[in-house]
């Protein structure tokens, strides 16, 4: 029997990096195709959010592994025929569509789901009290081609409490595509359109043979290890939303056929695994980096107390009176730790980088994290197409880092930590 790996706190964060896509130097020119495929191919799946108070998510989470690009080619990796396509990984996300089949489990799960579990229950019920109505729409789809919700000959528009808050119309649209009757994406303005699948995903995948749910899980249990670097079986589960229970004999087969190996981490109670070829060498990106509050690195809470002590919540959904951080807070990596977050807003009638407040984790110098802090926001400004950065007086990183901005800006800029500037050049 082999023995377990010993991996120290250190090795995993690296590890954890470099199969993040975070290991390694951002390009120092914008980015094209070729960076965002190696990005997207690092994490495997792309969380989509609608919040764009810095950029939606699923540009910054990019914009972390490949610095500065063109966000217009996202849009061109999706759509019909194209190499992206959405649907539920861990929450509505853009995919490999190679990996369309690999879903279809869960497209299946939503034509059967189960009865038990009460909200399941409540949508079964409104499906049931229109049935019809859902029959129409997808006919309707069927006959004009891609359509919004809001494009609909009959949309029923109204207002609720729950998920009805949405127009009926909507309801119906994103049931079929649960289901897998209808696929989907996104338009610049994030609006989801909807077709029927043989228009959106290439034939070929169409006509891929579709694993059972066990093999289609043991391939994302792999899949989620190498995006992973080493994880418990709950943190390989959760990454594409798959059950404990489930995934589990799936880990045991992946150990059994070699592609994993298992592994005591340094701290960690749970066992662990990584991929059999995994080697932990240290991160060779020099720079700091700003973390969407969606990114992959983050998403599951307690791994990232167990990778970085970092007590990380999103406070978006937080009554601003009980915010103890900030609305959108990005967590700042320096190194192989998370050293800082930064509450920040683009402005984009300003054209201000707003940095509202910033904060420094114990045991991290001030100085030096501020340094690393200002360098970042400028290359984020500087994707973002803003011409300058105002730093708010709140937070214990705050301070230091108003001064870092103010002292590298042009001399004619006032010294106020509040005043907006442009690092090295003067306001116009």
């Amino acid at each position: 029997m082999r023995h377990p790996a010993v991996v120290s706190a250190r090795e995993a964060r690296w590890l954890a990096l470099h199969a993040q896509g975070l290991g390694r130097s951002r390009p120092g020119r914008p980015s094209g195709l070729a960076a965002l495929r190696r990005a997207i191919g690092a994490v495997g799946i792309v969380q989509l959010d609608a919040i764009n108070v810095v950029q939606r998510t699923q540009f910054l989470v990019l914009f972390s592994r490949a610095g500065s690009y063109d966000p217009a080619m996202l849009h061109t990796m999706t759509g019909p025929g194209s190499e992206l396509f959405e649907y539920w990984g861990r929450a509505a996300s853009l995919l490999p569509v190679a990996h369309y089949p690999l879903y279809r489990w869960r497209m299946d799960e939503h034509r059967a789901p189960d009865h038990t579990r009460p909200p399941v229950a409540r949508r079964e019920a409104w499906r049931a009290a229109n049935a019809a109505y859902i029959a129409a729409i997808l006919a309707e789809v069927r006959d004009r081609g891609p359509l919004t919700a809001a494009q609909l000959t009959d949309p029923r528009r109204q207002v609720g409490e729950w998920w009805e808050r949405r127009s009926v119309g909507r309801l119906a649209l994103e049931w079929l595509f649960d289901r897998g009757e209808l696929a989907a994406w996104r338009t610049p303005s994030f609006e989801r359109v909807y077709d029927v699948p043989e228009r959106v995903i290439p034939a070929a995948v169409l006509a891929a043979p579709v694993p059972t749910s066990d093999d289609a899980h043991r391939t994302l249990v792999g899949m989620a290890a190498r995006s992973l670097g080493v994880a418990t079986v709950r943190d390989l589960a959760a990454y594409h939303g798959l059950k404990v229970a489930a995934v589990r004999p799936r880990v045991a087969e992946l150990v059994e056929a070699g592609e994993l190996m298992t592994a005591d981490v340094e701290g960690w109670s749970a066992p662990a695994y990584l991929p059999t070829s995994a080697r932990p060498r240290p991160p060779g990106r020099p720079d700091a980096t700003l973390l969407s509050p969606f990114d992959s690195l983050i998403w599951d809470r307690e791994r990232t107390r167990r990778l970085f002590a970092f007590e990380y919540r999103i406070e978006v959904y937080v009554p601003a009176p009980d915010r103890r951080y900030g609305y959108y807070v990005l967590p700042l990596l320096v190194g192989d730790r998370l050293a800082g977050r930064l509450d920040l807003k683009a402005d984009r009638r300003q054209a201000t980088l707003r940095v509202h407040s910033a904060h420094v984790e114990v045991g991290f110098g001030a100085a030096e994290v501020a340094e690393a802090a200002a360098g970042e926001l400028d290359r984020l400004r500087d994707w973002l197409d803003l011409e300058r950065t105002s730093v708010a007086r709140r937070g214990n990183l705050a301070g230091a880092l108003g001064r870092v901005v103010h002292r590298t800006a042009a001399p004619s800029v006032p010294s106020s930590s509040t005043a907006p500037t442009r690092r090295g050049r003067p306001l116009r």
